[in-house]
């Protein structure tokens, strides 16, 4: 009868613990699962990248819009981030200021297969766009992630500990002197630690 009181008892823990459950989570707070590189780390980000490009020379310093291409983000780690999500972000960002404008570098090859059926017979001639009028970018926008990660060596203790150390930087070239006009970074580091016997 115990026997299987227990067996039950350990059923039903095994069953309750296997559930799946779900939460709402607000993405503008800050939220952690891990040491890993997540959501709230790409908003932050992207909030001091954005920040310092139209708070410093040469943006803040213009008042014509200029043009930026983006030439994608480095990953540098050991580690899959999604550097395009971060230049959308930052794209995003920065077109929302209006203090800049940028090159759809990502669309081009369908911007040519588009004008070159305009050029064509079956466009109204009064309607087709002017071709030799795309506008040339004044600076490149770049970076690099990179993350250094520590682990806690061999001993007696009930957890593992980890830390990993993120650095984002991003540059902003003019493309007729190739001088980097503007740099920043936005650095930070998580510490783990997981207790060796769990599930």
């Amino acid at each position: 009868m115990i026997k299987n009181v227990l067996v039950g008892m350990i059923t039903l823990l095994f069953l309750v613990g296997c559930q799946t459950t779900t939460r709402v989570f607000d993405p503008d707070k800050p939220f952690h699962m891990d040491e890993k590189y997540d959501y709230t780390d790409l908003k932050a980000v992207t909030e001091k990248m954005v920040g310092s490009i139209i708070t410093n020379p040469p943006i803040a310093s213009r008042n014509d819009r200029p043009v930026i291409i983006i030439y994608g983000i480095a990953n540098r780690t050991s580690e899959h981030i999604d550097t395009k999500a971060l230049t959308e972000k930052v794209r995003t960002a920065l077109t929302q200021t209006r203090k800049v404008r940028f090159i759809n570098k990502e669309q081009r090859q369908n911007i040519q297969r588009e004008t070159g059926y305009q050029a064509g017979q079956f466009v109204n001639p009064g309607t087709k766009i002017k071709l030799g009028r795309q506008i040339g970018a004044q600076y490149m926008l770049t970076g690099a992630i990179t993350s250094i990660t520590k682990e806690e060596g061999r001993g007696i203790r009930l957890k593992a500990r980890k830390v990993n150390y993120y650095k984002f930087n991003m540059e902003l070239t003019d493309l007729e002197t190739s001088i980097i006009e503007w740099s920043d970074e936005k650095e930070f580091a998580r510490e783990v630690a997981k207790p060796f016997i769990g599930w």
